[in-house]
């Protein structure tokens, strides 16, 4: 069932790459944006969360918490962020259940992979509500960020 605007997100814990356990639901109070990428270390996926590095000031201001999630191993997410220098976590969605759960799974991929998660995008209000929800149909898109910021500003 694919999520829509004005609906409750569900909720979901996943560990980050410190291996602390994050819910969604203890983040409430936080505007939060979800950021769900297909691979570390592919080079549409880095070039995508050192976008949101580089520009984290926004999301902070904005009362944002933000979150890269995907199919990998903490492990290998760990590796990733500290290459990359990413100042927000990263979470190993490696059971695959939250990237269901938001419609981000795609069963199909390239080289024959199957159950990687969509480059999606979710922005979570302080209640817990969808207000902006982004699928794209080729993982070599990014997420439209001009309109996830006009969100988070909107939500601020």
């Amino acid at each position: 069932m694919e999520l829509q605007v004005g609906q409750q997100a569900p909720d979901f814990t996943l560990y980050d790459t410190e291996k602390n356990k994050v819910t969604l639901s203890e983040l409430k109070g936080n505007n939060v944006l979800l950021l769900f990428f297909p691979f570390a270390f592919t080079s549409v996926c880095t070039k995508e969360l050192c976008n949101v590095r580089d520009t984290i000031s926004v999301y902070n201001n904005a009362n944002a918490k933000v979150f890269g999630i995907s199919v990998d191993s903490l492990f290998t997410l760990g590796k990733f962020k500290e290459e990359q220098k990413l100042n927000f976590p990263l979470l190993s969605d490696f059971n695959k259940d939250v990237s269901k759960a938001y419609n981000s799974l795609d069963e199909q991929w390239n080289f024959g992979y199957a159950g990687v998660s969509k480059r999606s995008s979710y922005i979570i209000d302080k209640n817990g509500v969808i207000q902006f929800a982004e699928i794209l149909a080729h993982p070599g898109l990014l997420p439209d960020f001009e309109k996830i910021n006009k969100t988070l500003e909107y939500l601020r």
